[in-house]
Parts: structure tokens; C-alpha cells; sequence
């Protein structure tokens, strides 16, 4: 199962079914399961600030901590598309999300990338 780092808040909107694309700069030919993980490193608070104006716009009311540096949650990647109607899309390429679920966290350290969990990860999240 490949895994995709997200920084936050962004993977707490993703795997909590607000954003239902993620944007990035390349494409992938990955469909299916693809976990997401919540990278380490946190937004400073007018950063943050900026994102809960940007996420309320969009209907979405961010919580007062996140959990960073391990796997928050799962979606199904099911295309890559250069436009969108979705109000998260920005491009230029956007990686179409579905069927968000969170995840109990488990720590892990980040690659960039597509990556490959460890099945150490997976056997901890039930998903052999």
C-alpha cells in the first residue's frame, strides 16, 4: 500500500472528507488505496490562521491540535486531472480523492514521494 505525506492541516481535512483533492505539482499513475501521513513538522499560528480563514470559506472548521508525524488516515486515489470543479482544487495537478476514513495514528517517518508502508505500519493498522 503506498503512502503520501500531507502536511497539516490539510491531512486533517483529507482523511476527515472536506478535501477531496490534493494538489501537487506531478502526476501518478497510483489508483486505489493510498494511505495518508500527517508530516512532522506543524504550521506556525498565522500560518494556521490563514488555513482556518481558507478552510471556513469552504465549510470547514478546523480543531485546535493535529496530530503530526505518522499515518492519520486513508483515501482512494482515483485520478489525476489538470481542472476540477471542486472549491479545493488549485492545480496544477490535482490528485482526486474518495472514500476518506480516519485512522488510529501511528507514528512513522516520512519519504518524499510515493512510498511503500511498511508492513510493520500496515499490520498495526489492521491492513495486512
Amino acid at each position: 500500500m503506498k503512502v503520501i505525506v500531507v502536511r497539516q492541516p490539510w491531512a486533517w481535512l483529507i482523511v476527515n472528507g472536506f478535501k477531496d483533492i490534493e494538489n501537487r505539482s506531478w502526476r501518478t499513475k497510483h489508483r486505489g488505496p493510498l494511505l495518508i501521513q500527517a508530516s512532522a513538522g506543524l504550521p506556525t499560528k498565522s500560518g494556521l490562521a490563514e488555513v482556518r480563514l481558507y478552510a471556513s470559506k469552504r465549510g470547514a472548521e478546523l480543531p485546535a491540535e493535529f496530530e503530526a508525524g505518522g499515518i492519520v488516515g486513508i483515501v482512494h486515489l482515483t485520478d489525476c486531472v489538470t481542472s476540477s470543479k471542486s472549491k479545493w482544487f488549485e492545480g496544477p495537478i490535482g490528485w482526486v480523492l474518495s472514500k476518506p476514513k480516519r485512522l488510529r495514528f501511528v507514528p512513522l517517518k516520512g519519504q518524499l514521494g510515493l512510498f511503500d508502508a511498511p508492513r510493520k505500519v500496515l499490520n498495526r493498522l489492521g491492513l495486512k
